[in-house]
């Protein structure tokens, strides 16, 4: 009977949906984390059918785009495009925060905000939901949440060797996330610093994982500056004491260089700084730079991380120094 076929495959579905939530709410989630939306995601990240048997389950590499695509498929649930931060915030990330999910295994030197960003189902888990409905269900889900903990640490703890270890001035570390323009700016605290700032001070450090990884508040704040979470803010910050000038330094392997409309946001942005203000845009080599060589700002400089000892100066009558526009303004008393 072909009319019975559709509320066949519905009643499937939403049977699913059910055992789904079960499942998440045994898994002790919260309501955001066991609501439609987190279980149409985990059950793409099994690859699990309606009509297929738990035991079917699978792991495979899925990136936020496959996951739209399998929920419209296999369940009849559309997703617009603009709900990808949805699916992202309210199940991935807090999925992968609980060991559920890992990011990345196939890459963990791969950024954070990759567009090749992939999640998996974590082993340990796989295995447990294969047993959903089983009489092997209750034990394994007692014994998988009695050694959560320990499992989230072990993920961290590889997760954690994967970062990158950058050495501040002050002989402190910060961590950064893997890959990206990460290796860049370890480059640029631990050469160029030491070459070109000798003694200068780090005050922020941004990371894609972390924005706000490194930040000196009181050292900005003695110069006048507030850093708004929500400004496009340069990668690194150095005030070089011995001069006063703060070194405002964009890392570039893929784009953002201080072209003409970089340097302009970046001098609103510093406004009112009482140091004087040096851009400088770093590149990993000279193939890189080739790339946006004609984009570069005049009156700032440029540093390549395979020539450390190397400047490069965009014109004008000083050698990495701030020009009259970006000078801090005097007071009267002063003058």
């Amino acid at each position: 009977m072909p009319a019975d076929k559709p509320n066949r495959k519905a009643a499937a579905r939403k049977k699913r949906l059910a055992e789904t939530i079960e499942a998440l709410t045994a898994l002790q989630f919260g309501p955001k984390q066991r609501n439609e939306t987190a279980a149409y995601t985990l059950l793409a990240l099994l690859d699990l059918q309606p009509e297929a048997a738990w035991a079917d389950a699978q792991a495979p590499l899925c990136g936020i785009t496959p996951i739209i695509d399998f929920i419209a498929a296999a369940y009849g649930v559309r997703y617009a495009p603009n709900t990808r931060e949805t699916i992202r915030d309210d199940a991935v990330k807090f999925f992968v925060e609980e060991g559920l999910l890992l990011r990345n295994p196939d890459d963990p030197n791969r950024p954070t905000n990759s567009g090749k960003t992939v999640y998996q189902i974590e082993p340990t888990a796989l295995a447990l939901f294969r047993k959903f409905g089983t009489l092997e269900w209750t034990s394994a889900l007692r014994h998988y949440l009695a050694s959560r903990e320990t499992l989230k640490h072990e993920i961290a703890r590889k997760r954690d060797l994967a970062r990158v270890p950058v050495t501040l001035p002050d002989g402190s570390q910060v961590a950064l996330s893997p890959g990206g323009q990460n290796p860049l700016i370890k480059a640029i605290i631990e050469h160029f610093c030491p070459a070109f700032a000798p003694g200068g001070v780090v005050l922020y450090i941004g990371d894609t994982e972390n924005k706000f990884v490194h930040l000196e508040t009181a050292g900005l704040a003695a110069l006048g500056v507030t850093l708004d979470s929500a400004a496009k803010i340069p990668d690194v910050i150095v005030h070089y004491r011995a001069k006063n000038w703060l070194l405002v330094i964009e890392a570039v392997t893929s784009a953002g260089p201080v072209d003409g409309k970089r340097r302009k946001e970046l001098k609103d942005l510093f406004a009112g700084c009482k140091a004087g203000l040096v851009f400088v845009t770093a590149f990993e080599n000279r193939r890189t730079m080739q790339v946006f060589l004609s984009h570069i700002a005049w009156e700032s400089e440029v540093w390549i991380a395979e020539d450390p000892d190397h400047m490069i100066h965009f014109n004008g009558e000083r050698f990495l120094g701030p020009y009259p526009d970006v000078m801090p303004v005097k007071s009267n008393i002063e003058k």
